[in-house]
């Protein structure tokens, strides 16, 4: 089951046509029914969510872990959330699973702001509204490598020369971090590695495809880059690594764009004004930069009411609108009338644009299955357990098993 891929070029160049002078979240109705939400918890969240609790009785649940709770979450009857905050990683398991419901009749009469870029359809209809857009882009501290004459890197070999005269310059506590927490996040950043060299992830007859030459350099390169890390890289998700950002005590990392406005937080960041942005680094020449396209957005629950599904929907739409991009404009990459880009989403919008592009990451139950294989069995490479060979056959013979148990293998 595919969804479409998003015009990234294009949805990153909004104009501005409103503004708001108080940025107060406020709501043209009054929400009578006991809405909840369960999305990740990032700052792009806690702006929309905050938009949606000035209707009144709403509940949000903001929870890295939200990926694991939702399938089951909205397969009770009833539903026991109301609205979901997805991406085109996350959304699968619900569609598959149909806990869903199709939104156009709700959008014909309370979606009138939305574009079209906006609207995720699955076999003619729409599935999600898309909020934002997501990418991984390298952030930097714009003063340690201007002091040291270090270049900005644009591939993964320049990134490990600079972090060889960090790390001699002593500056900061680690060159380098990354989202490499065993399961979901390394899983991810081998994703976009072997994307970058690249590897095809699953085959055409749904047979993997990890157990390559692509495969091979894809860890081989992660393992390089672990030498400038925390030694504690297994633990390390995305708050993990802005808060070593913010901290001061990593100076790059291949990072999530969602992240990038946390830097410039004066209540809670020690480098404001001192990290940069750019592209996601090459991993080969010609290639793009190895990172994935994403959009995160909301869905309404199937196993509601129609009453329940019209309070949701309407609430939502009071978070995803002009006045919270007024209100954080720097909280995403907005799909949403008002955004105009700044200087932290340059790294987001030069890699969402490259030539060749980075690929959008496949909504489809082929590429859940993969994506768990990985995160289930490359962390024993990196702990020294099993050679990169052996990692990539455990992760096909996973993939291979859970493939055919859902029928897509004999």
């Amino acid at each position: 089951m595919f969804v479409k891929r998003l015009a990234l070029a294009g949805a990153v160049s909004v104009a501005a046509t409103a503004a708001y002078a108080d940025g107060h979240a406020t709501c043209d109705f009054e929400n009578t029914t006991e809405i909840t939400m369960l999305s990740a918890a990032f700052e792009a969240w806690v702006a929309a969510t905050d938009g949606m609790a000035a209707c009144g009785n709403f509940s949000p649940e903001l929870d890295q872990e939200f990926r694991t709770k939702q399938p089951e979450g909205f397969a009770a009857n009833p539903s026991l959330y109301q609205i979901g905050g997805v991406s085109n990683g996350t959304i699968t398991p619900l569609l598959n699973q149909g806990t869903i419901r199709p939104l156009d009749d709700l959008i014909a009469e309370y979606g009138g702001q939305l574009t079209p870029n906006q609207l995720i359809q699955v076999d003619g209809q729409t599935m999600a509204v898309a909020m934002m857009v997501n990418v991984q882009h390298l952030m930097y501290r714009s003063d340690i490598l201007s002091d040291l004459g270090i270049e900005t890197p644009t591939t993964w070999d320049e990134v490990l020369t600079a972090a060889e005269t960090i790390r001699e310059a002593d500056v900061v506590d680690y060159p380098l971090g990354a989202t490499m927490m065993a399961g979901w996040n390394i899983a991810q950043e081998f994703v976009n590695m072997y994307g970058g060299f690249g590897g095809t992830l699953v085959n055409d007859d749904n047979t993997p495809g990890v157990n390559s030459e692509e495969g091979l350099a894809a860890l081989d390169m992660m393992m390089r880059l672990t030498e400038y890390m925390d030694p504690e890289f297994l633990v390390s998700d995305s708050t993990y690594v802005q808060q070593q950002f913010q901290q001061g005590s990593i100076a790059m990392s291949n990072l999530w764009a969602s992240r990038a406005g946390a830097m410039n937080d004066e209540a809670e960041s020690q480098v404001v004004g001192l990290v940069a942005t750019s592209a996601a680094p090459t991993a080969m020449d010609g290639g793009a930069p190895a990172t994935t396209l994403w959009w995160d957005g909301i869905v309404i629950a199937a196993n509601i009411s129609d009453e329940e599904a019209e309070m949701a929907f309407r609430t939502a739409m009071a978070g995803i609108d002009s006045e919270t991009v007024a209100a954080a404009p720097d909280a995403a990459i907005w799909l949403i009338e008002g955004y105009e880009p700044n200087d932290m989403s340059a790294g987001a919008i030069a890699s969402a644009t490259a030539t060749p592009a980075p690929p959008a990451y496949p909504s489809t139950t082929q590429m859940g299955l993969m994506h768990t294989a990985l995160g289930n069995e490359l962390p024993a490479f990196f702990t020294g357990d099993v050679s990169a060979e052996e990692a990539l056959a455990a992760v096909e013979a996973s993939y291979t098993v859970a493939a055919q148990e859902a029928g897509l293998l004999e």
